[in-house]
């Protein structure tokens, strides 16, 4: 049995009158009081997950207004630097296992602070749920008190630059864009392709610190959570600054009770290369700091599921999107064919992401500016006509095509942006800039490739077929961002392609 049960942060309606949230504000403000290079800090912890103090532009951390004030020295030598910090796993089939043992890390130091202070020796990190019932989409009030309930302590979980999806300091979460959709999925992650999906739990890498595309967890919700809590010039819109802010953990911890409730119907990879983590391509060992000076190494082998772990969730109810089989009947009762038996599928295995074919792009680089950017795709004829053909023969035997849109190499200095992309006028989706400067940055990680993102259009492609629009020789695709663009602020897709995806039983 579980030691430790987490617990929604919403309880008691989301106030100090919930025990964990009082016990987590006094906990956090322990660790707020501890130096940057004491491994135990607040600060410390932070920089693990990501920093860029060593530059003069935003998010030095000698730049982030009000409250909480953060030291940026004294610094650790550099081989505890080298070791602990930048380690946070985006774009990455590592992103659930790390994070889930970073939280393990974190939770741990904080308990420790409580039980220092009196408090219950079982307290577990809370999570926001965001997508629960009610005014669970708005974040818990005790993140926008001031002050402790002894009207004389400032309140550690209160952040000054922390301003929400309109930037006006109200802060709250957008349903929709914002979803669970990712729950339906069935695969946790796709093949190592450039132009494959990548499943729930992200793409394969070695260690990997940001850039390229999303798992569909990491996609949404979770990048849109940071983006529209922290809004712009937010520091939780930045992952060089999120784990600054205390709500980022309960963001976290929601993320990992999200995960765990998928693998109730759901297998993660037994690939030996995720369950060893990327130690096992001879880089960096996923490493955390433990109270007492114990350090704690860890693999993905260990995070699999919460059984092998000493805490659970007081919920962990699966919610799913739409089931395939469903997904599948309906789209071919309206294409004008026989629904597909449930039967059939569960008996046969569905080839995802190996079958796909570039069918068309746009003439290259776009800039994003205030107003948005239009631009045409154009479709290569003898590629392409695979896709009106796939719909005419569709059928049970002959499933038709599925339709992506790519966004590739998306560059940019503010991450605190959300897209929203529309097909022929019809919308495709939204996508959150999340992680897009440390994605650019020619010196980061990844070389600056920026971000990649892939929308599936199938339905729009659908639409247009049915009422005979589909022209064989172009798409149009708009991209407009829900918030402003100043000037400096520049945004650029690098290119915007179609792909096809051949459907197999």
């Amino acid at each position: 049995m579980a030691k430790f049960t987490r617990k929604n942060a919403w309880d008691n309606k989301g106030t100090f009158d919930n025990p964990d949230l009082l016990w987590y504000a006094k906990a956090v403000g322990v660790m707020q009081s501890r130096a940057l290079n004491d491994e135990n800090s607040w600060w410390f912890f932070a920089a693990m997950h990501g920093e860029q103090m060593g530059k003069p532009e935003f998010p030095n951390w000698n730049t982030l207004p009000g409250f909480p004030k953060v030291p940026t020295t004294p610094l650790p030598n550099s081989g505890v630097i080298a070791k602990y910090w930048n380690q946070c796993q985006h774009q990455s089939w590592y992103f659930g296992p790390w994070h889930r043992g970073y939280l393990i890390a974190l939770e741990e130091q904080i308990r420790q602070a409580v039980i220092s202070l009196g408090g219950p020796q079982d307290w577990a990190l809370p999570y926001w749920n965001y997508l629960g019932p009610e005014d669970q989409y708005k974040i818990p009030p005790a993140f926008t008190q001031k002050m402790l309930p002894d009207g004389k302590t400032p309140n550690p979980l209160f952040v000054t630059a922390r301003y929400g999806p309109k930037s006006d300091g109200n802060i709250y979460v957008e349903i929709p864009p914002l979803s669970e959709e990712c729950q339906g999925n069935t695969i946790y992650t796709g093949s190592n392709s450039a132009t494959s999906l990548p499943g729930y739990g992200g793409p394969k890498t070695k260690f990997w610190h940001g850039g390229g595309l999303s798992g569909n967890l990491e996609k949404n919700p979770h990048n849109f959570v940071h983006v529209q809590v922290g809004g712009q010039d937010g520091i939780m819109s930045d992952p060089d600054t999120a784990g600054l802010d205390p709500i980022f953990y309960l963001h976290h911890c929601n993320i990992d009770r999200m995960w765990a409730s998928w693998n109730v119907k759901n297998d993660n990879p037994t690939d030996p290369m995720w369950l060893q983590g990327p130690a096992a391509y001879g880089e960096r060992e996923f490493v955390m700091p433990l109270p007492g000076s114990k350090e704690w190494v860890y693999t993905p082998a260990e995070m699999t599921t919460l059984a092998n772990l000493d805490y659970t969730y007081d919920d962990l109810a699966p919610t799913t999107g739409p089931l395939l089989e469903k997904t599948l009947s309906q789209r071919l009762i309206k294409l004008g064919a026989e629904p597909i038996e449930t039967e059939t599928l569960q008996e046969q295995n569905m080839d995802l992401g190996s079958n796909s074919e570039l069918v068309g792009a746009n003439a290259g680089q776009v800039q994003i500016d205030g107003s948005g950017v239009k631009t045409t795709v154009k479709l290569e004829g003898s590629s392409w006509k695979n896709v009106p053909n796939s719909l005419m023969k569709a059928s049970a035997s002959n499933l038709p095509d599925q339709v992506y849109l790519q966004l590739e190499n998306v560059k940019g200095t503010k991450d605190a942006n959300i897209l929203s992309i529309s097909v022929n006028h019809q919308l495709a989706g939204h996508v959150s800039l999340f992680g897009l400067r440390s994605a650019s940055d020619k010196d980061g990680h990844n070389g600056g490739t920026g971000l990649t993102f892939i929308l599936n259009i199938t339905d729009i492609i659908d639409n247009l077929f049915i009422n005979n629009e589909l022209d064989v020789n172009s798409l149009d695709v708009t991209i407009l961002p829900d918030n402003a663009i100043l000037p400096n602020d520049k945004i650029t897709v690098g290119r915007v392609s179609i792909y096809r995806e051949a459907q197999q039983l």
